[in-house]
């Protein structure tokens, strides 16, 4: 058996946001937003589409959208680069969703909460190891909770999941192990298999059960990935390497080459070419 990564937004959205995705979200959900506990019983998998309310604003899309039996929303997305203001469009998304809900001549009293559910396959918070992380308004100093506290930020970074099947425990281990794992298995776990949601959710990923279209556009969408993930590493090597070099311009009058290429990681040829610039 072969699946397809979880991780792509073709692939993410066809296993959480699909037709026949309905009990594969609602366990989802409740093992990442409500650590197991089966809160959510019913929900609505709606238009992850957010167009905008005014002539002018920016229009988005989400990768899934879901509706709660108590009318919460809840937006999930799944990312893979790092990209520029990132967090910013969570943000966003967030507070366009919230604001959306309301028609001409509505009040404020008809606004529901909004969950913004976020997956990255980066750090987010480098200095946290938090794998799931949850923000909420709180006054500063005292921590005292927001009385409406109608927005939530929940962000997983898969990264920081680095449990074994072995040490698979709760629901939230074996979803996480499924999202960044799924692509390099075979045969889907024993441990996982006893979920029944998590065993329909192999099956939509199974490349069996796919048309060779929708693997060309998975397949598409990894190789963009692939392409970005190199331009986005060869930007921060790039990066560093100009740091190093600016290190090694201060030390040029103080110390000899090997010296700096010691201190500064450059090669003594690097530094060689420096000192010629100067």
């Amino acid at each position: 058996m072969t699946f397809i990564n979880p991780k792509t937004d073709y692939a993410f959205k066809k296993i959480f946001g699909s037709s026949e995705s309905k009990d594969i979200l609602i366990s989802f959900l409740n093992a990442i937003i409500y650590e197991g506990n089966p809160t959510i019983q019913d929900l609505e998998i709606i238009n992850p589409n957010l167009p905008p309310q005014v002539e002018g604003l920016k229009d988005s899309s989400l990768d899934v959208k879901a509706k709660l039996a108590d009318d919460t929303l809840v937006i999930i997305e799944m990312q893979v680069l790092n990209v520029e203001s990132f967090g910013q469009r969570i943000l966003y998304n967030a507070a366009k969703t919230y604001a959306s809900q309301l028609q001409k001549g509505q009040g404020y009293r008809m606004l529901r909460p909004v969950i913004a559910l976020t997956i990255t396959d980066f750090e987010m918070f480098k200095n946290s190891n938090q794998l799931i992380s949850r923000f909420v308004y709180k006054e500063e100093i005292s921590n005292l909770p927001y009385p409406d506290n109608d927005l939530k930020l929940v962000f997983v970074e898969l990264p920081k999941f680095t449990k074994t099947v072995d040490q698979l425990e709760t629901l939230a281990d074996k979803w996480l192990y499924f999202m960044k794992y799924a692509v390099t298995i075979t045969e889907i776990p024993p441990v996982m298999n006893s979920v029944p949601e998590i065993h329909q959710a192999f099956d939509i990923a199974d490349r069996v059960n796919l048309s060779v279209e929708e693997i060309a556009n998975i397949e598409r969408q990894e190789m963009f990935i692939y392409d970005q993930q190199g331009t986005i590493i060869k930007a921060e090597r790039d990066a560093r390497q100009e740091e190093k070099q600016a290190i090694a311009r201060q030390l040029l009058d103080r110390l000899d080459d090997a010296t700096i290429a010691q201190i500064t990681g450059l090669s003594v040829q690097d530094v060689q070419n420096l000192r010629s610039q100067v």
